[in-house]
């Protein structure tokens, strides 16, 4: 259980928490007159806040340690992400509800395109569209072997995941994603002697499978990886007595949200706005409101600071939708930094902004940027306490000890 410490002391009070992650948020000044994204940003209402609340920075993992999203947002939801450890492939199963059970062996995939001697010359199909990678998946989907059950559904565009399910399987096992052109995918083999099994039933359904891609144009092979199973992972109302909702558009964090027992509410609108009023109408419905942006991260990693700072200029501009709805606790933060300037994840704290109208202490910072955040009353602590500081914000945590 996650902080099972907190159990004793949860009071439902029906207080309501929002949780709004712009994903990949934090940035990085190559110069003292340099700026971030989020530095470069106009945002007088996350200002406003910053100066009405509390700032400070998150470590999503530990010092030094570059996260994933997966484990990134884990640290969020108050998981400690070097014990709950959630493989790809059941998180990306969980993103489209396709059932894995414990047991059960689930990998994410990726169409490619292979030359004549079977080796990788795009690891994404040419990222061919939803439709055009359809019925190539549907293919796969049809693909079984003797003593197991092979189900293949399609995630989003090139992506599919692939589940086996069946008796004695284990999900240590190796990528076949080379990560690299020019070389053929890898040999899938089991890390284990207990995984011998799954391999040898696993390669004969990649054989199998590669052969009815035989005579695709471009999408005529596949790459696998972050084979895994059920985490078994504690529900949020378990653990913290929340009834809890995710609002988000891409599949992964709809599939971290479920594995620890979120709703997550299908068919909005998409975009910020339409996140923002999926909120408001399940407002009643629910307690906890985890809303996931996701394109400050697209364009951190596309190295593109002007659009980073635009999506989170227009996430500012929304905010009035959010604190109409007079939430008690309201958290702006990221899941990791994501620099322009590298062009991908980072280890970098993350910038945490805490406003809770009724039990917050202000610091002096008056704007919402890294450097204000690292100044910031909460100082610079562990993402994982972010549920507890929400909780005791909300007034759900009692007193500990006499």
């Amino acid at each position: 259980m996650p902080y099972s410490y907190l159990k004793p002391l949860l009071d439902n009070n029906g207080s309501k928490i929002i949780l709004l992650v712009l994903d990949g948020l934090g940035g990085i000044a190559l110069t003292p007159d340099g700026k971030s994204a989020l530095e470069y940003a106009k945002t007088p209402n996350m200002d406003r806040l910053a100066e009405e609340g509390t700032l400070g920075q998150t470590v999503p993992i530990r010092y030094g340690i570059t996260p994933g999203s997966g484990p990134a947002h884990l640290a969020l939801f108050g998981y400690e992400p070097l014990e709950f450890v959630i493989g790809r492939g059941a998180l990306s199963a969980a993103g489209i509800n396709l059932p894995v059970k414990a047991g059960d062996i689930a990998a994410r995939g990726n169409l490619c395109t292979l030359d004549g001697n079977r080796n990788v010359i795009d690891r994404r199909a040419g990222r061919i569209s939803h439709p055009e990678a359809a019925p190539v998946i549907e293919l796969l989907n049809q693909v079984q072997i003797p003593g197991v059950e092979v189900e293949v559904r399609q995630v989003k565009e090139y992506r599919f995941v692939v589940v086996m399910r069946g008796e004695g399987l284990n999900p240590a096992l190796n990528d076949t994603d080379p990560q690299e052109v020019g070389v053929p995918p890898l040999k899938l083999e089991a890390q284990d002697p207990e995984s011998k099994r799954s391999a040898e039933l696993m390669n004969k359904w990649i054989e199998k499978a590669y052969q009815a891609l035989a005579d695709q144009p471009v999408a005529n092979g596949f790459l696998l990886r972050g084979f895994a199973t059920d985490p078994g992972l504690p529900s949020y109302e378990d653990a913290y007595e929340l009834e809890a909702v995710c609002i988000a558009e891409y599949p992964m964090y709809k599939g971290v949200s479920r594995l620890v027992g979120m709703d997550v509410i299908e068919g909005i609108d998409s975009g910020i706005l339409g996140e923002f009023n999926a909120a408001k109408e399940h407002w009643n419905e629910h307690d906890f409101f985890f809303i996931h942006i996701k394109k400050t991260d697209s364009y951190g990693e596309d190295g593109n600071l002007e659009a980073k700072a635009m999506i989170i200029e227009e996430v500012d501009q929304a905010l009035p939708l959010l604190l109409d709805l007079n939430p008690d606790v309201l958290i702006i933060t990221g899941d990791h930094s994501t620099p322009s300037v590298l062009k991908s994840h980072s280890w970098h704290p993350v910038p945490f902004l805490l406003w809770a109208p009724k039990t917050h202490r202000t610091d002096l910072e008056t704007a919402f940027t890294e450097r204000n955040c690292a100044r910031g009353g909460l100082g610079t602590f562990p993402a994982v306490e972010t549920m507890s500081l929400a909780l005791a914000h909300a007034g759900r945590l009692q007193k500990f000890g006499a």
